[in-house]
């Protein structure tokens, strides 16, 4: 299980799992998203919104 981290950081992390699910992304390099850092996840998103 993850360390929880600051509040405010998990709750922006949980956001972008969910707008990437949305968009059908479930994995990335074969990791489930909620194994990826909130950076791997940030660098997924914002490469998918340009």
């Amino acid at each position: 299980m993850r360390k929880k981290e600051n509040p405010e950081l998990e709750t922006k992390r949980d956001k972008i799992i969910e707008n990437l699910v949305n968009d059908g992304v479930f994995k990335i390099n074969g990791k489930q998203l909620y194994e990826l850092s909130l950076y791997e996840l940030m660098k997924q998103y914002t490469m998918r919104i340009e």
